[in-house]
């Protein structure tokens, strides 16, 4: 057998090796961790122990704030600025959680009373929703706290009574390791087993993560290659599970003719400042933008290249991503008619540049080798697709898959719907197929933690309808079960007559207690 391989830190800035942290988990050990967190599932019946969990772990991860953030930014390069922030939302949502927990309302307790008078006659009926059970949660690499160990996947899991193993992700496992050791703090001190929440190294790891029986449900934030392995494994177990992957978007940008004309340098400067933000490196970049020709959309670009151009070199999150934004560049700037007026590329030996490119949008109609415009590139670059006419604009939208996000930069008369031609509403509902969240003369980089926020979008965004940020991003981690004609004495107390928990529900169709 071979030796386990050891998990090191690595400092991006220079790609050189910092410390060994931990090493890979074998199978065993992985099988070890989820038995026990199976055990462990029991412990989180109690609304309000997992009402103290949370809470405890929001404050510890603040507590320890200085620490949390110096680990993360020797292992990714963020910033203390950026990461100060991301803690603040990872703590945020933490406590968010608690208070959907105490509250009780994401049970969705329902109780209709028998009802012989019917026809067909109506049997007693209680229904609720309880937890799936052991979850696996992969880490973001570009969120080392918010979409990492202490963030909305385990913070949801165990609100939802989901224990949880995290699959750390390799380019930060030094700050996965303290943020594990915080929750685990966190859970002895709310009277619950450590068993409650797990870590695990490596890439076989996360695989037979995935795989085992006692394994529920996944949650996963990544590539498109690395989350269709995984969700490909989940549905091919002899019992298939969920699987909730973020995997990859575009998130594309329609600028009007009319939006240019009124504020392009504002909408230039806006863009430069979206698709540069965190260095390239969110989620919901925008990656393609369809904008006017004319004179309007070149004082766009005008706007757009002195930002760009003044914007600094960064650090990407590993120098693997680094080469492959490096290699993306290079292959997308070689196609006929894609021009650069600022070229993206290396800022420095271990530094990348921000730039954007430009192209036809009538070379993005039909299939070809332009497709690759049509991909995500990770990184500090978008597309502007300069289209002549209405036309142009449906037939890329049309070619595009699901997305995180759609932007519409709309005119005053067209966001009003008086301009006539119904465009605004029109292009609304060319894009509104395309995504989970439709933004509208703003930028989709920032995502609240909000409970009407949806973070989830057609494949390949997602795997799943649902959402991985804000309160219904519970919901993955629950099943409804109703209960027919059963005895009081036997009822669970979320479903008894006289309501001990003080639940908010609705009973014969009407809510009680909200």
């Amino acid at each position: 057998m071979a030796a386990a391989a050891p998990v090191w830190s690595v400092d991006p800035r220079t790609g050189k090796q910092r410390e060994q942290v931990a090493v890979e988990a074998t199978a065993d050990e992985v099988d070890t961790v989820v038995r026990a967190a199976h055990a462990a599932r029991g412990a989180l019946a109690d609304r309000a122990v997992r009402t103290a969990l949370l809470r405890r772990a929001a404050d510890l991860l603040d507590e320890a704030g200085e620490a949390v953030i110096e680990a993360a930014d020797a292992e990714t390069a963020l910033g203390p600025g950026r990461l100060t922030g991301e803690l603040a939302r990872t703590t945020y949502q933490l406590r968010a959680f608690a208070d959907l927990v105490q509250e009780g309302a994401f049970l969705d307790v329902r109780i209709d009373h028998a009802d012989p008078g019917l026809a067909p006659p109506r049997p007693d009926l209680r229904r609720y929703k309880i937890p799936l059970g052991p979850v696996a949660v992969y880490s973001a690499s570009n969120f080392p706290l918010a979409f990492s160990v202490p963030g909305g996947d385990t913070a949801s899991a165990l609100a939802a009574g989901c224990p949880v193993v995290v699959k750390a992700h390799p380019d930060h496992p030094a700050t996965s390791e303290l943020c594990a050791a915080l929750l685990r703090r966190a859970a002895v001190e709310a009277g619950l087993p450590e068993g409650v929440l797990h870590l695990v190294h490596g890439f076989q790891a996360g695989v037979d993560l995935v795989r085992h029986p006692l394994i529920t449900a996944a949650g996963f934030t990544g590539s498109v290659r690395g989350g269709r392995a995984l969700y490909d494994a989940a549905a091919a177990r002899p019992h298939p599970i969920p699987f909730h992957g973020e995997l990859g978007s575009l998130n594309p940008v329609v600028i009007t003719e009319a939006a240019a004309g009124e504020r392009a340098e504002q909408i230039g400067a806006g863009l430069a400042g979206s698709m540069t933000l965190g260095v390239g490196q969110f989620c919901v970049k925008p990656g393609l933008v369809l904008a006017p020709g004319g004179e309007a959309g070149d004082r766009l670009l005008t706007s757009l290249t002195a930002a760009v151009s003044n914007s600094e070199a960064g650090v990407l999150l590993d120098h693997r991503m680094r080469q492959a934004f490096l290699d993306g560049i290079e292959r997308r700037a070689g196609l006929p008619d894609v021009a650069a007026p600022v070229t993206p590329g290396a800022g420095g030996e271990h530094t990348v540049s921000a730039g954007f490119l430009t192209v036809p949008a009538g070379r993005l109609t039909a299939d070809g080798p332009h497709d690759l415009l049509l991909e995500e590139c990770f990184g500090p670059v978008t597309v502007v697709a300069r289209y002549t006419d209405e036309a142009e604009i449906a037939a890329v939208l049309a070619r595009l898959p699901g997305n995180l996000s759609a932007t519409l930069h709309l005119g005053d008369a067209e966001s009003a719907g008086t301009d006539g031609a119904g465009r605004g509403a029109r292009l609304l509902a060319d894009v509104t197929p395309l995504a989970g969240r439709v933004v509208v003369n703003g930028w989709p980089t920032g995502v609240a933690v909000a409970p009407a926020q949806h973070h989830g979008g057609p494949y390949p965004a997602t795997t799943s309808t649902s959402t991985s940020v804000g309160g219904t991003a519970v919901e993955r981690w629950l099943r409804p079960v109703a209960y027919q004609d059963t005895p009081p004495a036997l009822l669970p107390p979320e479903l008894r007559e006289d309501n001990p928990l003080g639940l908010p529900r609705r009973v014969n169709g009407r809510a009680e207690g909200h």
